[in-house]
């Protein structure tokens, strides 16, 4: 008998009213009567419907993917041509502009997008930096050295905008997968390779700091084209 009865605490006298006792059940087509076992009220209980809460303009895209990231050559903006970036290098590029207003930077630098690969972690650029000594927590510690902390009372935007350095790495990485001719995405590698060319840039200050140099460009850039190190190779 008990299963077939819903317990609720006793309501005053006072605030009974039909409204006070709609409840929402999102599983039931149909509304129900259902009888407190304390108080003898019935209860109603109401379908609902969940599409309600989201806009009408909204309901045809729930979740939109990314291919691409920002370019400063017009022509590229709206080519389907162009090979797409790897969703490794896509949030890597994503984690750089969080890393950017975690030390509330106005604009995206290399250095934020550097972080943004090592945050990300599971790339081979990312692993190929850690194997060699560096690291997001020496890497953010170098930033602040260079760049300096940012007013307490300054808030980022949502997306900083990318600084002129970080914008010619993401296109230099963009000319060397179509200079390569090869199929295949945009990897993080390119995207690491790109923030190394920018010899004036805080991240490549960064990177030189901690032992980076063109050697080690070199020994990353046989592997361009692979996004991971796979555990059976």
């Amino acid at each position: 008998m008990a299963a077939n009865t819903m317990s609720v605490l006793p309501i005053p006298t006072c605030c009974r009213k039909a409204k006070d006792y709609l409840l929402v059940h999102p599983l039931n087509p149909k509304p129900h009567n259902l009888v407190s076992s304390l108080i003898g009220n019935k209860l109603w209980v109401r379908p609902s419907n969940p599409w309600h809460r989201i806009p009408n303009h909204r309901r045809s895209t729930v979740a939109t993917v990314l291919f691409s990231l920002p370019t400063a050559k017009v022509e590229r903006a709206s080519s389907e041509k162009l090979p797409k970036w790897s969703a490794r290098a896509i949030k890597s590029f994503a984690m750089g502009e969080l890393e950017a207003r975690k030390l509330k930077y106005p604009k995206t630098g290399t250095e934020a997008l550097l972080m943004g690969i090592l945050v990300e972690g599971t790339s081979l650029a990312a692993k190929f930096l850690r194997a060699n000594g560096i690291t997001l927590f020496k890497v953010r510690d170098e930033t602040v050295k260079l760049l300096g902390k940012s007013d307490m009372y300054f808030f980022s935007p949502e997306h900083p905008p990318l600084t002129e350095p970080a914008q010619r790495a993401l296109d230099w990485a963009v000319d060397e997968k179509l200079k390569s001719g090869e199929s295949g995405e945009i990897t993080t590698t390119h995207l690491l390779l790109g923030l190394w060319s920018e010899k004036e840039s805080a991240g490549h200050e960064i990177m030189a700091n901690l032992g980076f140099d063109d050697e080690k460009a070199k020994e990353l850039a046989k592997s361009m084209n692979e996004d991971i190190v796979l555990s059976f190779k």
